[in-house]
């Protein structure tokens, strides 16, 4: 085994692996010698998945569909895995595209964003951490959003859930990172994903699925970062767009944040990339 696997291995679990940055993230790990338990939603997409990164890398791949909305989705994924040893947690999921005011929709639609983005991850990691830090060594990856810099309108819920991933990682790493576990929150700006393209495609923000989003970095940049960074948490911001807009909102009060955010979701037309 490699370094790499000696350290995170010998299984990592990658939540929201369909496509994008987890089904990369995916990959990346099994390249540097892990087996990959892949989870999302959709089944089939996570065999295909699956099948090719076996077939590029050798990894042992299996994949778990779950609906993370779903009350018991940790439960679930955790008794999946009771009989491998997860080195590495990357949690990848949390997306949402339904930009809209806090009250045009059920509180039911912000329960799941909670669900989802806060109680799943916050589950996981509770359970993988603790036999990580028996083990003495492992890694733990929560993917978090610009978002969670500061409230705006149209994402008071999923900008809350991202603050949260935030500011929980930051405070899981300092816990931990002392006891040979690995914690990073990566915080992404606009990142070309597939599920990005379809998004400014519905709007018209761009002419065909072909294209890559104005201002979009590309997903394999962020990886990149990520893997360069595992031992440098709590927190990274990902890309150049990321690191500037750090440096601006240090300068700023939090109503001028919330100001700016406000501002700048407008111009936008409501599209703030994947995460």
């Amino acid at each position: 085994m490699s370094d790499f696997a000696d350290k995170y291995g010998p299984w990592a679990i990658v939540i929201g692996a369909s496509d994008g940055c987890g089904a990369l993230f995916a990959e990346r790990l099994a390249r540097e010698g892990l087996d990959v338990v892949l989870v999302a939603r959709r089944e089939h997409v996570l065999q295909e998945v699956a099948a090719g990164i076996a077939e590029r890398t050798g990894a042992a791949t299996t994949t778990l569909a779950v609906d993370l909305t779903d009350p018991d989705a940790a439960r679930t994924i955790i008794e999946a895995t009771a009989d491998i040893e997860i080195g590495m947690l990357v949690y990848c999921a949390g997306a949402d595209p339904n930009y809209q005011p806090f009250l045009a929709n059920p509180v039911s639609a912000a329960e799941a964003l909670l669900q989802r983005n806060c109680l799943v991850p916050m589950r996981l990691c509770h359970h993988y951490a603790g036999m990580m830090v028996e083990r003495g060594r492992g890694g733990i990856v929560n993917f978090s959003s610009g978002a969670a810099l500061a409230g705006g309108p149209n994402m008071v819920a999923y900008a809350g859930t991202k603050a949260f991933d935030m500011v929980f990682t930051e405070g899981l790493w300092a816990e931990l990172h002392d006891k040979g576990v690995d914690v990073l929150c990566l915080l992404l700006g606009k990142t070309d994903t597939p599920a990005l393209r379809q998004l400014e495609y519905s709007r018209g923000q761009i002419a065909s699925l072909d294209d890559i989003p104005p201002g979009a970095i590309p997903a394999e940049d962020v990886i990149d970062e990520a893997f360069d960074n595992l031992t440098n948490g709590p927190t990274l911001m990902v890309g150049d767009m990321m690191r500037m807009a750090e440096e601006v909102f240090k300068t700023l009060s939090r109503n001028d944040a919330v100001k700016m955010v406000s501002q700048a979701g407008a111009q936008a037309m409501g599209s703030d990339g994947e995460h």
